[in-house]
């Protein structure tokens, strides 16, 4: 049994969600577990998860809390609705009473999908959109062991469609997680390309988060604190995970950033990437870190001041002409860093595609919330830029 270790531990409400942060805060699972209520949990997870200890660690946990534990770790990276229903099985034959969500995003938006079935019943189209979760649903724990999607601090869960990949955001305040644990040990297994992936795509959350036709001093609050810690830890994070300070700066962007997302939503670096992972099988984090100095350059036009916020909060200086292409700058260098491709010709995109990918990227969610209006005449140049 692992027993709570006595390194130093804070709890905060941030966006209505109860976080609490430190190193080996994941062996206090069981307690946050029974402090819910919860007697029979669903740990969902994925066998990266399994193979690297965490699943058992939190397996762990709980049985000493005296729970029961049916445990779920068939989830793949772009959860789809397959893998929801098979969760959903697994669940109802351990009579689940509470889920946990142990991973990356994949994880998490797994255990929200699963969560809206189990509670509400249908299926995840039904979800499609917001608040349409009528019924009460369980509580449910959020454990992120990436620095990366936030999806801890929102209410959306990110389900493809099983036959036409199409990304589905359904979302409920319902479906927020009531309890979120950070620990930064979980990051030092990370393996690099995939701590360089999801670290790219937290910068991405802070920096479209900051900027949207969404944005209030709430969201910005969050997103520029987030991009202050991101900006400072994401080389020395990249290049020895072990580094617990770089790593719990990351963790505590990364959800910052999660909690902008849920406050202001995201612009159209995320309507690009998400037809880049759908018909090309980009990782999400490779395509938006592609896209977002683009988009960035693209925006200046009207967020050049916001952008410039940024880049001074990040103490950029430099020779760039204005403060959108100091920050752009900004955000290609992070990418080379991290090792993430340059070039959409480098992941197997070919100009004839461009145009049925800017039509799908036109009708993404998230581009209504972008700073600049967009057409689909844009966001074909816009890949034409990156390609």
């Amino acid at each position: 049994m692992n027993e709570p270790k006595n390194e130093p531990c804070w709890s905060a409400v941030i966006g209505a969600v109860e976080v609490r942060f430190g190193d080996g805060v994941l062996d206090r699972l069981g307690a946050a577990a029974r402090e819910l209520g919860g007697r029979r949990a669903l740990l969902v997870t994925d066998g990266g998860i399994v193979a690297a200890g965490h699943a058992e660690r939190a397996r762990s946990s709980l049985l000493a809390a005296g729970l029961e534990v049916a445990v779920f770790d068939a989830v793949a990276e772009n959860p789809t609705t397959e893998h929801v229903a098979a969760g959903v099985e697994t669940a109802r034959a351990a009579g689940a009473d509470l889920l946990v969500g142990l991973g990356g995003g994949s994880a998490m938006d797994c255990a929200k999908g699963i969560n809206f079935l189990l509670s509400n019943g249908g299926r995840m189209e039904d979800y499609w959109g917001h608040g349409k979760a009528s019924r009460p649903m369980l509580p449910a724990i959020g454990v992120p062991t990436t620095a990366g999607t936030g999806s801890e601090a929102q209410r959306y869960a990110l389900i493809s469609q099983a036959d036409s990949h199409v990304k589905m955001a359904c979302g409920d305040p319902k479906a927020r997680f009531a309890t979120v644990l950070l620990d930064p040990e979980l990051l030092a297994s990370l393996p690099r390309r995939v701590a360089a992936a999801t670290a790219i795509d937290a910068v991405a959350h802070a920096v479209e988060s900051y900027v949207t036709t969404r944005r209030n001093p709430i969201s910005q609050l969050y997103a520029r604190e987030a991009w202050r810690l991101l900006e400072g830890a994401c080389e020395r994070f990249l290049a020895d995970r072990g580094d617990r300070a770089a790593g719990a700066d990351m963790l505590l962007g990364a959800h910052l950033a999660g909690a902008a997302i849920e406050a202001s939503m995201l612009g159209i670096a995320h309507s690009c990437a998400n037809p880049l992972t759908a018909r090309f099988g980009l990782t999400h984090g490779v395509a938006v870190g592609l896209m977002l100095p683009h988009v960035v350059r693209f925006n200046g036009a009207v967020a050049a001041p916001l952008y410039g916020e940024l880049a001074r909060a990040a103490g950029l200086n430099g020779e760039a002409p204005d403060d959108a292409e100091r920050l752009a700058r900004r955000l290609d260098e992070l990418r080379a860093r991290a090792g993430l491709p340059a070039r959409l010709g480098e992941c197997g995109v070919a100009a004839g595609a461009l145009p049925a990918l800017a039509g799908e990227a036109a009708g993404q969610w998230t581009a209504q919330f972008n700073p600049r209006p967009v057409t689909a005449a844009d966001l074909e140049r816009l890949y034409a830029a990156a390609l």
